[in-house]
């Protein structure tokens, strides 16, 4: 059979099982109940990986995730405590929103006071709260409502509950509800057994003992528990039950409530919001498990999304996955018909001797959730034929322009990036592939979105949200008119960025490097927010892998290339964190990593990188005096010391002495102090004498015999022979290139 053939069988097959789980795993129910009020429910009696796929399907972030028929909401492991158990935080989401108030209220409706009218709910679900061999149980569940579906913050472990952390707990802009299951008593909780209702913050809005009602979290004996929330939109208040349910046989709702409160959410959260649930562990730990979710919601709207479908949406959520693979499955046969009675007469076009990129070469279908294709001439004029004025920036890649394009709305005309591939030849295929095909998959806060792709007459698009205010580098090394960053604005952006970082090397489902970190390919939103972008040498690793391998040597920008890198050819998880730690002191320097050091600097002679320098700084006492001038001494002495000491430790020569990204993001949240970093740095060695993903496992030093570059500083390539050496305290790789000129790397 042909590979064509089989991977038709194959794709028939996916389409004919996923109907099949779409039927069996989760029921949808909608009708006119109460008053005549309509109410759309979905049903979960158990959970299947299947679930992740679907139309209606769930959103699974940081360490939650879906095994032996349940929502493993924090990680469900034997394996050691220290490493998988403790200090976890997860989310589960349902992945569509539902419309929970609206200002325009249906018919016969009871509006409130704010001139809103607010939608009516009703969760049920069957939660385990399990602690291990007799341990004491950490920290808890809760069942949320939010208005976004970001991952955990960064340090929202232990008492965070995976809601918040120390230094956003309580603030409005987080615009969440959660209804909390706590085992841990912190100073503001009434005891270690309770449950409670958290407005933006884990300081519960009211809170209630659970043993007046026999009910004990953790227990070794009684871990299972039903729990139903009623929330009334007409009243604005909210109930709470729970009942024990050891043998998982279905409980009857309690007559009482574990306890009632006013909640106003049209107050609180986005008209369009989200259920699901947060939890987390600390240093003490305990499995939180779901194993049923039925929810029943009032539907607003008709033209909602499908968590407040109408009814006949909802019946063609199933008809129309199912149709839509039958006739997929009937225009590919078409297509085989096609090619194969081509190929009889000589009129395949893939016989012309020139070289044409087919969409087929893309693989669309390979492709989680196939991005929009745009139409190049919509590109073409929201770029005004790509002029010159609507140039964002240009790399080894291509050039990216600003464009106006349609939205998603009736009307509505959005600002977009549009990143044009400099030649569409088998190089420039695999680069835009590469990146599509990684960045596609990719939902993060911190990540510059993917809005679609193009193709025609051999140009290749992506196309990508708009930053207005551009890249990082523009703003640190002079290249806008516009104000100095704050303190503030550069300590929230490298945030961002190692929580981006966090995200590709231990949050989603496989392990991405990134392999070009720096300022110029991290964006700044309309609220200067990191968004870490281009993704063109990007690599997603196998679940068995922890390096990739470039065959034809190092690709990435000079200064930002772990020194490993050059012995090795690999590029792993540690030498993504090398490049973070560069932009870490450029960003507290204001300063590049190449700066030239004039007299009076401190710099070591001949080792002016700004590496060497704020080490040296470091080992004399002075590492403050490493930071950005510009800033006038409006900064936070204590941040600036823990930035720059992060910096220097994602620097260390040996890889595996590096903090990982989980860390990074702990010590930028203030939740883990600045790494211990020696007065000098140590000299560069290799093989390292620790393990990491760098070594080659044999012991012997790996030599390579080309690096490929793509950067702006240095475009050239190079044939070079690598060696170590120290010299007056300043450690040096040296490259002997073609030109037998000598390249200082560090």
């Amino acid at each position: 059979m042909e590979p064509h053939q089989t991977f038709l069988l194959l794709f028939i097959s996916i389409a004919i099982s996923s109907c099949l789980h779409h039927a069996v795993s989760q029921t949808t129910t909608s009708g006119v109940l109460r008053d005549g009020k309509q109410f759309v429910t979905y049903s979960f009696p158990s959970f299947a990986k299947q679930l992740l796929h679907l139309p209606a399907n769930l959103t699974v972030l940081n360490n939650a995730s879906i095994s032996q028929g349940a929502l493993q909401i924090t990680p469900d492991s034997s394996n050691s405590a220290e490493g998988y158990l403790v200090n976890q935080t997860g989310r589960v989401f349902f992945s569509s929103p539902f419309t929970l108030w609206s200002s325009s209220s249906p018919p016969a409706a009871a509006v409130g006071g704010n001139g809103t009218y607010v939608a009516s709910f009703n969760m049920v679900f069957r939660v385990n709260i399990f602690r291990t061999n007799n341990s004491v149980p950490g920290e808890g569940v809760a069942f949320v409502v939010t208005s976004g579906l970001d991952p955990p913050p960064p340090g929202s472990y232990g008492g965070f509950l995976g809601l918040t952390n120390a230094s956003t707990d309580g603030d409005a802009a987080n615009r969440f509800v959660a209804l909390e299951l706590d085992t841990v008593k912190q100073p503001y909780d009434p005891d270690d057994n309770h449950v409670g209702l958290d407005v933006n913050g884990v300081r519960s809005v009211k809170a209630a003992p659970l043993a007046p009602f026999g009910i004990k979290l953790g227990a070794a004996n009684a871990s299972n528990f039903f729990v139903w929330v009623d929330y009334n939109g007409t009243s604005r208040h909210v109930w709470m039950y729970m009942a024990r349910s050891d043998d998982g046989v279905p409980s009857p709702k309690p007559p009482s409530p574990v306890f009632d409160v006013p909640l106003d959410l049209s107050a609180v959260v986005a008209e369009k919001a989200y259920f699901g649930f947060s939890a987390s562990t600390g240093t003490q730990f305990q499995l939180n498990c779901l194993h049923m979710w039925n929810m029943t919601v009032e539907v607003l709207d008709d033209g909602s999304s499908s968590g407040g479908q109408p009814r006949w949406r909802l019946r063609l959520s199933i008809a129309v996955p199912c149709g839509a693979a039958a006739l997929a499955a009937a225009v590919l046969l078409a297509c085989l018909y096609i090619k194969k009675r081509r190929r009889r007469v000589g009129d395949d076009p893939e016989s012309s001797s020139a070289f044409k990129f087919k969409k087929s070469s893309i693989n669309l279908m390979s492709l989680a959730g196939t991005p929009k294709e745009f139409d190049y001439a919509e590109l073409r004029k929201g770029t005004e034929d790509f002029a010159a004025k609507n140039k964002l920036g240009q790399g080894g890649y291509g050039v990216v322009y600003k464009a106006t394009v349609a939205g998603d709305n009736d009307g509505e005309s959005v600002e977009v990036a549009v990143k044009q591939f400099s030649a569409a030849n088998t190089k420039g295929q695999e680069d835009f592939l590469a990146e599509l095909s990684i960045i596609n998959r990719l939902r993060h806060r911190n990540l510059v979105r993917l809005r679609g792709w193009c193709h025609q007459d051999g140009v290749l698009l992506l196309v990508y949200d708009y930053m207005p205010n551009g890249s990082l580098d523009k703003h640190l090394f002079g290249g806008t008119a516009g104000p100095v960053l704050s303190w503030e604005q550069r300590y929230n952006i490298v945030a961002g960025v190692a929580a981006a970082l966090n995200y590709l090397h231990h949050e989603y489902d496989q392990r991405v490097i990134h392999r070009d970190i720096k300022p110029s390919n991290i964006m700044l939103d309309s609220a200067f927010a990191a968004r870490l972008g281009d993704f063109g040498l990007a690599r997603a690793l196998d679940s068995d892998k922890t390096s990739y391998t470039e065959i034809m040597g190092v690709p990435g920008t000079m200064g930002y290339i772990a020194p490993e890198c050059f012995h090795t050819g690999r590029a792993t998880r540690e030498s993504d964190v090398f490049g973070v730690g560069a932009v870490l002191l450029e960003v507290a320097c204001g300063r590049r990593v190449s700066f030239g050091a004039a007299a009076g600097d401190g710099a070591i002679d001949g080792c002016s990188r700004l590496l060497e320098w704020v080490w040296r700084l470091h080992g004399a006492g002075r590492i403050l005096d490493a930071v950005d001038p510009k800033l006038a001494g409006a900064f936070d002495e204590d941040d600036a010391e823990r930035l720059l000491l992060l910096g220097l430790a994602c620097s260390h020569p040996d890889p595996g002495a590096r903090p990982n990204a989980k860390a990074v993001v702990q010590v930028l949240a203030r939740a883990l102090p600045a790494p211990a970093v020696p007065p000098s740095k140590p000299a560069f060695m290799w093989p390292a004498l620790s393990g990491t993903d760098c070594d080659d496992g044999g012991g012997e030093m790996s030599w390579r015999h080309s690096a490929r570059t793509t950067s702006t500083d240095l475009t050239s390539s190079m044939y070079y022979a690598s060696s170590s050496y120290s010299s007056n305290g300043c450690t040096r790789t040296q490259v002997t290139s073609n030109r037998d000129a000598m390249v200082d790397l560090i």
